[in-house]
């Protein structure tokens, strides 16, 4: 796999093009903690194909998929890994309840460990705080974030669905490697002004949800096959008619796709990936066979016309989360 970097100067991490993200394995989706073997599976196939940054957050479980990523680790050289974690939501309920995000120094050096802890790791190459908190200046949950990185816990910096203002605040506290934000051909928002934040910043872009929760494979057309818990239902993107309507964004990339003869979701990774350097998209899956695939993306290359006319996708229908209020903030 080609490699690409976050992060410039003294903030650089190289990694390859496409990353793994592992919270579909633990929680959230369909299927989610029911083959853990598979999983470790599909991690150790991921780094053999050339995967090296491993995304996880402690609130995924909560907490049993770092525990799965580091039984994975155990028998692989470290040197060959980017581990990345994420803290700030809180993950005991009766504390959430009355916090649900906290960015307080001490809740930083707490959870750090916890991580480690659970990884079975002396560091963390990249630490994101998940999402920003409104009653704790950025200031100062960055700077706590910087101690870690003097201490050796921490490499590299990072921040989740954060606003342009709090980019710029934080960045100059400790250097950012790298933003973790939606961003596909299913949530363009970031394109009006955190994606050209970024590159003025030399702040890397790691894309969540790069596939759409699943929607752009094209193999999703009812929340009726999904478990009852799955996230996807309380979605109002998936909702009744705005799941109907967003069905025509899925009908134009595989237009593309049966151009170039691929799956529509190695046409939405190859997207994202025409977009410059700096720019790692983390699909999700349980399944060696859909990683194989994604992987794949690397190698796509299309057309300026057909990433132009992907450009004129229109928006879908609905919000993202039923409730925004923590992202952009």
């Amino acid at each position: 796999m080609q490699t690409t970097t976050l992060g410039t100067a003294d903030s650089a991490l190289e990694v390859g093009r496409l990353g793994l993200g592992l919270m579909g394995m633990s929680a959230f989706y369909t299927g989610a903690g029911t083959d853990d073997d598979e999983s470790v599976r599909v991690i150790h196939r991921a780094l053999d194909l050339g995967v090296t940054l491993l995304d996880t957050a402690d609130m995924y479980g909560p907490h049993t998929n770092e525990e799965l990523l580091g039984r994975a680790l155990r028998s692989v050289d470290r040197d060959r890994v980017v581990v990345a974690t994420k803290f700030g939501n809180v993950t005991d309920p009766e504390a959430r309840a009355e916090r649900p995000v906290d960015g307080r120094p001490e809740y930083v050096r707490r959870s750090i460990d916890g991580s480690l802890r659970r990884l079975g790791l002396d560091h963390v190459d990249l630490y994101y705080q998940h999402r920003v908190d409104p009653l704790v200046p950025i200031e100062d949950t960055v700077g706590a974030m910087g101690e870690l990185v003097e201490a050796g816990k921490v490499r590299f910096l990072g921040l989740s669905e954060a606003a342009p203002a709090t980019i710029r605040r934080a960045h100059a506290t400790h250097p950012i490697t790298a933003l973790q934000t939606e961003w596909s051909l299913w949530t363009r928002d970031v394109e009006a002004e955190i994606v050209p934040l970024t590159r003025e910043l030399g702040i890397g872009f790691v894309p969540y949800s790069p596939l759409g929760r699943g929607f752009l494979t094209g193999t999703l057309r009812s929340v009726d096959e999904l478990d009852e818990d799955d996230f996807r239902r309380f979605s109002p993107r998936f909702a009744g008619d705005a799941l109907e309507a967003n069905i025509r964004i899925v009908e134009q990339v595989d237009a593309v796709a049966r151009e170039v003869e691929a799956a529509p979701g190695q046409v939405a990774l190859a997207w994202l990936l025409a977009k410059g350097e700096g720019i790692v998209p983390i699909p999700g899956t349980k399944r060696r066979s859909y990683l194989e695939e994604n992987v794949a993306a690397d190698e796509l290359r299309l057309t300026p016309e057909q990433v132009a006319r992907l450009d004129e996708v229109a928006a879908p229908t609905g919000d993202r989360y039923a409730d925004m209020s923590t992202v952009d903030r």
